[in-house]
């Protein structure tokens, strides 16, 4: 299963969803399409983001807040939430501070 954590200062993915096999799986296509699109459109505009790689995971640290890192995280996370809803057993959101 593919793990999103939301904070209001973080966004960490972890997991695979076992939809397919690796490599043929639409679902952590799909989220890592969502990903790495909304990663590159704010780091287009601006340096607002970290982003740190490691083998199993992603983690995404925001510096600074103004409208368009918010409005480009806003809609990845949208993006995610329906991908959880159509598969839900292999992605699951959870976020803190709510």
């Amino acid at each position: 299963m593919i793990k999103i954590h939301i904070t209001e200062e973080t966004i960490k993915i972890s997991g695979h969803a076992n939809y397919a096999n690796y490599g043929h799986d639409i679902v952590c296509s799909a989220v890592s399409s969502i990903v790495t699109t909304s990663i590159n459109g704010i780091l287009a505009f601006k340096e607002t983001i970290i982003v740190e790689e490691e083998k199993e995971s992603l983690l995404i640290k925001i510096k600074v807040h103004d409208k368009i890192t918010d409005t480009l995280i806003k809609n990845m996370i949208d993006l995610l939430k329906e991908v959880e809803r159509q598969y839900q057993k292999n992605v699951k959101i959870i976020e803190e501070g709510d």
